[in-house]
Formats: structure tokens, sequence, C-alpha cells
């Protein structure tokens, strides 16, 4: 049975996008709800939940009595724990989730063996479109957190409105580099003087099935269905389009930077709970430290670009040449070989840099 002071929590089933910096950014939200006093589960697909196991250690999703991890399958065959999943794939996988995940808010509602208190909100990235009808088939309000900018939510919200109006999809390649990306859009509520090359960057595809355009043109449009939609920006730093969004749903709400206000309140509890799908190499710290304060580069491609084996000792030489000290954050499946996979000897491509 449920004690009297869990069954009085607010309890948030928080589901973030499976890439890692949605996966992070969901993390820190569930943490600072969690210190206003709600309990939380915290959604990985299996695969996520086991590169948390192999990168952090066996105790990584223990969390505590009131902030709890739960997994369920994404429904994409076995891949290398080292290597990001196909972005395409992901999202395509991500339809399949409604029945895994309707199953798991069963149970988390089944007071007689959940030992939790009934789901009262569902925080669900805004890339995750399943977990709507999930909250309408089980009654439950659900908030859509989009990690991304204000002004690239707007960006998506009007590309079926630029596709009508004839602005993309590109009519060929050389569109990208003959002036026409300069066109300005005057149009768009809150972005003045915004050019085609500032919007987000799926509208660069000649492809007029294109699946990203098509998938974020959907999540988007879908946000209206939400309770409530939360932004990771704040009002100064994007006041206009924000004030351009406010009358667009019922309740919008802008925090952030998390990073920032979790430093302000961090729980001693929560400080050894994290999100990294790679092992961290905390050694890096001691030679940041050693150096002088703003005279190191810093240079990492975040969690699912790749580059080929040329481009990389092409940077790499770059940066060896600009004669500043470099802190340069490669992941093993960051460089593809001739073939495109991602199996690559990373030290012995390293050194190739370093002595060419």
């Amino acid at each position: 049975m449920i004690s009297n002071i869990l069954a009085d929590k607010p309890h948030a089933v928080c589901i973030p996008c499976s890439a890692q910096s949605h996966v992070k950014s969901m993390l820190k939200l569930a943490k600072l709800l969690h210190g206003k006093g709600f309990h939380i589960t915290f959604v990985n697909t299996e695969f996520n939940h086991q590169r948390l196991l192999k990168s952090r250690g066996p105790d990584a999703t223990d969390g505590l009595p009131d902030f709890r991890f739960e997994s369920m399958p994404d429904g994409l065959p076995p891949s290398n724990e080292n290597a990001t999943q196909d972005a395409a794939a992901l999202c395509e996988a991500s339809k399949n989730l409604l029945a895994p995940f309707n199953a798991l808010l069963d149970k988390l509602n089944d007071s007689a063996s959940s030992n939790v208190p009934p789901v009262t909100c569902i925080v669900s990235d805004g890339f995750m479109p399943v977990a709507i009808d999930a909250a309408e088939m089980h009654q439950i309000p659900i908030a859509l957190f989009f990690t991304i900018s204000a002004c690239s939510f707007m960006g998506y919200k009007h590309f079926q409105a630029l596709q009508e109006k004839g602005l993309t999809p590109l009519k060929d390649e050389s569109f990208l580099t003959n002036g026409y990306l300069d066109k300005v859009v005057d149009w768009i509520p809150g972005m003045r003087g915004i050019r085609l090359r500032d919007l987000p960057s799926f509208i660069r595809t000649t492809d007029p099935d294109d699946f990203f355009f098509k998938y974020c043109t959907e999540c988007v449009g879908g946000a209206s269905e939400g309770s409530a939609v939360i932004f990771h920006t704040f009002d100064v730093l994007e006041q206009e389009v924000l004030n351009a969004l406010y009358p667009m749903f019922p309740r919008v709400y802008t925090i952030g930077p998390l990073e920032l206000l979790l430093n302000q309140k961090q729980e001693a509890d929560l400080s050894s709970v994290g999100c990294n799908l790679w092992k961290e190499e905390v050694e890096c710290l001691h030679w940041l430290d050693s150096n002088k304060p703003r005279s190191v580069i810093y240079v990492n491609f975040g969690s699912i670009a790749t580059v080929t084996k040329e481009q990389l000792v092409e940077f790499g030489m770059g940066l060896a040449e600009s004669g500043h000290p470099f802190l340069w954050i490669i992941r093993p499946d960051m460089a593809s070989g001739a073939s495109g996979s991602s199996s690559m000897n990373l030290d012995k491509l390293v050194k190739e840099v370093l002595l060419s």
C-alpha cells in the first residue's frame, strides 16, 4: 500500500525523445519538478536504459523512492550501444510506443501494486506525439516540452505555409549557394527580418516528401492538443516571438536556462543522477583547469552528427594550426569510414590527425 505522504504528492511522468540532448534537458526539468514536490517517473527506451547502465554503472537508474526510472521497448532491432540510433528510425519507431506507454501508465495507476501516487500529469517531449494520444486515452493533462528555441518552434509552425507559398522544397541543390536562402520572410509573427537561411534547416531539402520536414510539421502542429507548452528559453531572450506565441496556446511557460536554475537549488540526493549515454572522461577537467581562463577552444559536434575521416583530419589540422589549446569531444561513432560505417578505430584516427 502507498503511504499517505506519497499519496499526497503530484506525480509527473516525464518522457523524452530518445536523443541525448532531449534526454538531458528532460532530466533537468524533472529534477526541478521534483524540487517543487513532484513524484517523478522518468521513462527511457530500453536501448537508452541499457546505455545509461553501461555508461554510469549498475546503480545509475536506482533513483530515489520518489524519483524513479522506467523503460519500455522502442521496437527497433538491437544496435551498437556506443552509437547513436538513426534519428529518422527513432522518430518513426516512436509511433509504436503507444501500447507500451499505455501499459506503463496502467501499471503506475494500479494503486494495489505500484506503490506510487496516481499519475497527475505527463510531461512529454514535444517530438513524442504518441504521448498526446496516451494522455487523451487516460484523461491525464499533458505538458509538451520543446527543447528547441521559441524561434525554431515558430519556424516549424510555419513549415506548411512555406511549402504552400512555394518557398520549400528547393528546386535543386544550386539554391543552397545561389543566394536564394537570403530571401527575407516578412510574414512570420514575431520574427522580423528573418531569412530563409535562418529558419530550421529542414526547409533546405529538395525532397517534397522529406521525412524530417513532415515529422517536425506534424509534431509542432499537434502542440495545440496539449494542456500546456513549455519552452527551454526565457522571455528577455526571445520576447517578440514569445509575445506572438502566447495567444496561440492555452498556457505557455518559459523555463530556462535549466542548468542555471538547477545550480541555484540542486538537491543533494539527485546530484549523482545523470543521463549521459556515453561514459564521461572527467580527467579532461583537470587539464582544463590548468589552462588560463578563456584560452581553450571547445569543440563538440553533439550526439548525432557524423563526419568522414577526411573531414575529421582536416578539422583537426585546423585546430592544431590555430596555436590555441583545444578540448575536442569526439564520440566513438562520430567518424564514418568510406563505406559509411562508424566502426573506425578512434585512437588510430586521432593519432593520424596529430601526426599529419
